[in-house]
């Protein structure tokens, strides 16, 4: 073979095993993929879109576990460390008033209610308490000063807690954290498109964090992707074993091609159908 020719076929292999070096997942055992396989998940529980019943509230994880749904919640770190159920960073879309959620305490956020309604922010451990282990849940760790006591707490909580329960983030060193500390629960990488990062992150880490080449940090077990088109990279890393959980869901059709569905606004089957 001609010097030439070598290197022609040379070069697109090694960028194809240096892509796949760079996405490869973790393996996942069958007892962890077992309770989460074709499972249909609320995200943030059964809310309503009228928001009668809100969003990560007590009563939407109560109507998520009387129909058999797993559950998909958000934790967040308080000013004086407690662990609260809550999506957003700052408090104004659902509680109606300004500031963020990490810089108040649990005293001051248990003023506050949820959409105009009774309900209050719930403490992980409450949540926990509501699920009580008869379905499966999908923690997802949310980014903010403090990760590192945020996954110290968090995994703390979930080891004295008897039920199925993976972790997900988008930031890659907190699954990074749960990989060498908690290698017993299953951890997910949460992304999405690059250009649906816009305004969030710098391009790069957002051209990063879309393909999945953050992988190496943290070797997710699944990876859950926002609905629409996967790069070449996020295929990859799904054929080469990762479990495929798709967000957020508003119509049956998505249950097709995936391992886990996260959804909102309907209510599917407590299985996915294709399967």
């Amino acid at each position: 073979m001609k010097p030439k020719l070598v290197r022609g076929v040379a070069a697109p292999a090694l960028a194809v095993a240096g892509a796949a070096f760079l996405v490869a997942p973790g393996h996942a055992t069958s007892a962890q993929r077992a309770p989460f396989a074709d499972r249909n998940f609320a995200h943030r529980g059964l809310h309503r879109r009228d928001h009668s019943v809100p969003e990560n509230s007590i009563p939407a994880f109560q109507a998520a576990v009387k129909a058999g749904y797993g559950v998909e919640m958000d934790v967040h770190l308080t000013a004086d460390d407690a662990l609260v159920v809550f999506h957003d960073d700052t408090l104004l879309r659902v509680c109606g008033v300004e500031g963020n959620i990490e810089d108040k305490t649990l005293a001051e956020l248990r003023e506050l209610r949820l959409y105009d309604t009774d309900c209050t922010i719930p403490t992980l451990e409450e949540a926990l308490r509501v699920l009580a282990g008869r379905v499966p849940l999908i923690l997802e760790i949310k980014r903010g000063g403090r990760n590192d006591l945020l996954c110290e707490k968090t995994y703390a909580a979930l080891r004295g807690y008897r039920g199925p329960v993976c972790v997900e983030s988008f930031d890659p060193f907190i699954v990074r954290w749960f990989r060498r500390n908690a290698p017993e629960l299953m951890r997910g990488q949460l992304s999405q498109p690059p250009k649906a990062y816009a305004g969030e992150t710098s391009k790069l880490a957002a051209f990063l964090a879309g393909n999945l080449l953050t992988n190496v940090l943290c070797r997710p077990q699944f990876v859950a992707y926002r609905i629409g088109k996967k790069s070449v990279t996020v295929r990859l890393c799904e054929r080469m074993g990762a479990m495929r959980a798709a967000w957020t869901s508003r119509e049956w059709e998505h249950e097709d091609g995936n391992d886990m569905v996260i959804f909102e606004h309907y209510k599917p089957g407590v299985w996915l159908k294709s399967k």
